[in-house]
């Protein structure tokens, strides 16, 4: 299935104010160029960085962040080829390393725009658990993040190795609760707590990853996401999730126009759009 494209007679009804950041989107290139890891769930469509700057213009986004997808396990080149085509002064990367890598390595990436190491702990992924404790400190050093995507129904078992890592963690796609859980759950709870050492930030992005009763309104991950905003404005993300892989077909536009039922006001929107994102990935 392929990607959905643009759409300038269906424009968001909000206006991304200036110097927006869409802080997840992943890109594919040709197959022959980069090829898939045995490991991917599925079958990506083709989606390059130039598809994705005309879904930028079309949706008011000026800058973004490149993510690692599974579908290329610890390949990174066609994540870090993005980001020299979108430009450095407005991409960056988050990128699969594990303790193979030598520094130098991490430093080469850190030059060409990575600020960030992917733990997808989902099916596809290929770090494990086991060396994240060990990956968190070196690549700190490099002023990274660590990204991680999991079922939010395992935050409790895990929060205090989280609490552990020197390092900011950027928590993906509302906490990914599989299935969604109320706002009092015990694992909900525990993303607050986590968001309260001032450390984790949350995209909130793709509810339709755990979704159950689907779109457009996403009536019971939409409850979280309205949670997660008014507990702490200042630590959270917006993201599209383009081209949406193994969920191609839904608009980015309305994706944007979420923040209007999430977020409360015009500052609140602007805090997710601009100025956090701008803080943790060091855009001007």
């Amino acid at each position: 299935m392929a990607f959905m494209k643009p759409d300038p007679r269906n424009p968001p009804k909000l206006k991304a104010p200036r110097g927006s950041v869409d802080t997840h989107i992943h890109v594919y290139g040709p197959k022959e160029q980069y090829p898939w890891a045995p490991t991917r769930m599925n079958d990506p469509p083709l989606a390059t960085a130039d598809d994705y700057r005309r879904t930028m213009d079309w949706i008011g986004i000026e800058r973004c962040i490149v993510v690692q997808p599974s579908h290329y396990a610890k390949d990174n080149r066609c994540t870090m080829d993005a980001i020299k085509t979108l430009g450095r002064a407005n991409a960056r990367a988050i990128v699969v390393v594990d303790e193979t890598a030598p520094d130098a390595e991490l430093a080469r990436l850190t030059r060409e725009g990575a600020c960030g190491i992917r733990f997808h702990m989902m099916p596809g992924g290929v770090l494990p658990w086991e060396i994240l404790e060990t990956m968190a400190p070196r690549v700190h050093a490099h002023g990274w993040h660590v990204q991680l995507q999991c079922n939010g129904r395992m935050l409790p078992e895990r929060e205090a190795l989280l609490r552990r890592l020197p390092c900011a963690i950027v928590v993906d796609h509302i906490g990914r609760f599989m299935d969604p859980v109320p706002v009092g759950d015990p694992a909900f709870k525990s993303l607050l707590g986590l968001i309260d050492t001032g450390r984790v930030w949350v995209k909130n992005s793709a509810p339709y990853e755990s979704s159950k009763t689907g779109a457009p309104a996403f009536a019971d991950v939409t409850p979280l996401a309205r949670a997660l905003i008014k507990h702490a404005p200042e630590r959270m993300l917006w993201a599209s999730n383009w081209p949406h892989p193994g969920r191609e077909g839904y608009s980015d536009a309305a994706m944007l126009d979420l923040l209007l039922d999430w977020a409360p006001d015009d500052q609140t929107r602007c805090m997710m759009l601009v100025d956090n994102p701008s803080k943790l990935y060091g855009f001007a």
